[in-house]
């Protein structure tokens, strides 16, 4: 029996990637949506498939999708933004009879916040040290330089170098800042995918070889079992089922250590599709109740991205009232 899928975030490179990867499947029909009508994604299904979402921080955001499952008698429903993961997923009974295929609420608020996070994954022994800035910061006898970055958020925004102790007793305590030690070594990314009972079935070491906005546009995908195996250990200290990716990098010593995790499709998930680990259609499985390998093997193999345009015609394109309806142009 055909299921009905509703991807969100269309208009973003884990977003497409998705789509793309569920479009191959016949036994699934995908529904494609963003806030935004010129989102790419939304024009790879067809005209009737498509939808117009409210912002995932709007009051309306979750009614609306639970509208949608009504309305399209849809099966699962994919987020593939943080914003939007955080907040159906602390209400995703609402969502019913539809499944959304995410982490829980508790694993989501642990992800996405570094402090939580470092803390919850301590035990594994992968973790830089970690601690508020302030007094917490100022008691601890770091090798500097350190790091400096807010607890809350992704990407390199508002990270900071602290050069010295006289640095470290500047920073501001009202920003939400933590300290960590300094990694100077290779960054990687390894999406990780996890079964029902939080088994990683998968774990796909990717080198960043060239970033844009913080996505990878090229790379290569490693085997490298510490790499895989420290990947594997975050996943499972934060009750991971589903799919993160978790990002690391090497400290002083050369060890692989955790430098966050952003638990969502990845933007460079066509490069782990192509290495053999088809991620999307791996999580549609799962959160449809069937049963996952105990193990899936993947290749080395690399990848460089470019610009792809995607030709609507005019009446095609959606534009939103900003009230949840949508239109044609």
């Amino acid at each position: 029996m055909t299921k009905r899928v509703l991807v969100t975030g269309a208009g973003g490179p884990a977003g497409v990637a998705v789509i793309r990867s569920l479009l191959r499947r016949s036994d699934l029909t995908v529904f494609a949506a963003d806030m935004d009508g010129w989102a790419s994604g939304i024009y790879l299904v067809p005209p009737a498939q498509r939808r117009l979402v409210p912002p995932g921080r709007d009051d309306d955001f979750v009614p609306a999708i639970a509208r949608m499952v009504e309305e399209d008698d849809l099966d699962l429903v994919i987020s593939t933004v943080d914003v939007e993961l955080i907040a159906l997923a602390g209400r995703r009974d609402e969502l019913a009879p539809a499944v959304l295929a995410a982490p829980s609420a508790d694993t989501l608020n642990t992800a996405l916040d570094k402090l939580a996070l470092a803390e919850r994954c301590a035990p594994t022994g992968h973790t830089p040290r970690t601690v508020l800035a302030g007094r917490d910061a100022e008691a601890v006898d770091w090798e500097f330089p350190v790091f400096a970055k807010p607890r809350q958020g992704a990407g390199s925004r508002g990270v900071r170098l602290v050069p010295d102790r006289a640095a470290l007793e500047a920073l501001p305590t009202d920003e939400g800042l933590i300290v960590q030690d300094f990694l100077p070594g290779e960054e990687y990314s390894v999406d990780v995918i996890a079964d029902a009972a939080g088994n990683v079935v998968a774990a796909v070491p990717r080198t960043r070889a060239r970033v844009d906005s913080g996505v990878a546009i090229a790379g290569r995908t490693l085997r490298d079992p510490e790499l895989e195996e420290t990947a594997a250990s975050i996943a499972r200290a934060i009750g991971l089922v589903g799919v993160a990716n978790v990002q690391l990098r090497r400290d002083r010593t050369g060890r692989a250590v955790l430098l966050e995790v952003n638990p969502r499709f990845p933007g460079a998930l066509p490069l782990t599709i192509a290495a053999g680990v088809d991620i999307p259609s791996l999580v549609a499985d799962l959160f449809l109740g069937r049963e996952l390998p105990v193990q899936i093997p993947f290749r080395e193999i690399a990848s460089v991205r470019f610009l792809e345009d995607v030709i609507v015609e005019i009446e095609d394109v959606l534009v939103s009232d900003h009230a949840g309806h949508q239109e044609e142009l």
